[in-house]
């Protein structure tokens, strides 16, 4: 039977691993929308090739591009975020959210109304939203697949397990294109240093958290938020191979781990194929080449965006929403070469400071509007924050 599946985040790399494996199965799948972003090259000939519904690009002023490039196809097309929903809204079996940042949210809180099968690459959902979202995919009968490799292989690893067994969650990082620079040296490394992963084949933003870490704070977080595991029993290792994703221990002793190359189609694959297990092109890792997986614990005092996500699951309510409101500011503030690289973590640190003097960040977030309006205020004060950094060192 013909699935019907959208894809938010069409033109970054989740999106492009996820045209790769429905390309393999032309007529297993119906594509209804594609988005993207300023990529309106790549969105135009995926929405051809695939005869998609309709085409989004998230910034208004691309639609004249957008459609001049597919003019003639048959192809609707549309922008801005009014347009993203509108597209959410669309009938379809299945999504993939993965629309970088909070601009991810409402699409994906759109799918869940309908029913749908949700498969989630937008970290920030879970993070600055995870009740809420939560709660929506039960009220609709909606159905959330984990897509980060970490997660996914959690969830793999529960098939068929009682919860209440479970004593602890590891979920391993590569410690990404900087980890074994002296820590000394860190203040002084390059957004190209910082983009130059040793494993992963990534997005500039997703490989930059990757350096600083931020990505594994945000997954700390997500995995409470979607397993429901206490933060006590959530921990992370520094796995330099990338073949190991995660690791569930049981009451018994028992350590399960998930294995495989570092290819991001295995989760989406999980995930696109679910409850079925199928075949996916992708490496098989041989153990005897290998001969060796390391691990070990990661430093604090060279990733305090670890210590941050601790602080910010004890507090939750809108602590998760304005973390990653500042840790996107931070970004964008170290992309454009205003503060160095160790000085992202402060000024997150800062902002959730701040905030807190500011809004009682314990309080629920009772609805989408409230969260976007947290993540709205803290990058107001964060882009402040920043700015005074900037003065400061002038």
């Amino acid at each position: 039977m013909t699935r019907a599946v959208s894809i938010f985040g069409a033109t970054g790399s989740i999106g492009q691993n996820t045209l790769d494996l429905i390309r393999r199965d032309p007529t297993g799948y119906r594509v209804v929308a594609l988005t993207g972003g300023r990529n309106i090259r790549q969105l135009a000939s995926d929405a051809r090739e695939f005869g998609a519904e309709i085409a989004v690009t998230c910034y208004e002023d691309c639609l004249p591009a957008l459609r001049e490039a597919l003019a003639g196809s048959g192809v609707a097309v549309a922008a801005g975020q009014e347009a993203l929903i509108e597209a959410a809204d669309r009938p379809a079996d299945w999504t993939m959210s993965a629309i970088v940042g909070a601009a991810g949210l409402a699409p994906g809180f759109h799918g869940l109304r309908h029913g749908r099968s949700l498969a989630l690459a937008n970290k920030e959902s879970l993070v600055t939203a995870g009740p809420l979202l939560m709660a929506e995919a039960r009220a609709h009968g909606a159905r959330i697949l984990p897509v980060d490799s970490e997660h996914s292989a959690v969830f793999q690893a529960l098939v068929g397990e009682d919860m209440d067994a479970v004593e602890r969650v590891i979920i391993t990082a590569s410690g990404g294109a900087l980890r074994d620079w002296p820590l000394e040296r860190l203040s002084q490394a390059t957004l190209a240093d910082a983009c130059a992963h040793p494993n992963w084949d990534m997005g500039q933003r997703i490989t930059i958290d990757s350096a600083s870490m931020f990505n594994k704070a945000l997954e700390l977080i997500e995995t409470k938020e979607f397993f429901g595991i206490s933060p006590e029993k959530i921990d992370t290792v520094i796995h330099p191979q990338s073949i190991v994703h995660a690791l569930v221990g049981f009451s018994d002793g028992a350590l399960m781990a998930h294995l495989g190359a570092p290819d991001m189609r295995h989760a989406i694959g999980y995930a696109l194929h679910w409850p079925e297990r199928r075949a996916l092109p992708v490496e098989r890792v041989d153990l005897a080449k290998l001969a060796t997986l390391e691990f070990r614990a990661p430093d604090t005092e060279r990733f305090p965006a670890l210590r941050l996500a601790r602080d910010v699951m004890a507090t939750g309510g809108g602590a998760g929403a304005v973390f990653n409101a500042a840790k996107e500011i931070a970004l964008d503030h170290f992309i454009a070469g205003d503060i160095r690289f160790t000085e992202m973590a402060p000024l997150v640190e800062d902002t959730l400071d701040a905030m807190s003097r500011e809004i009682r960040l314990t309080d629920a977030m009772d609805s989408l509007e409230t969260v976007l309006m947290t993540d709205h205020l803290a990058r107001v004060r964060a882009s402040e924050l920043a700015q005074a950094r900037q003065e400061q060192s002038a």
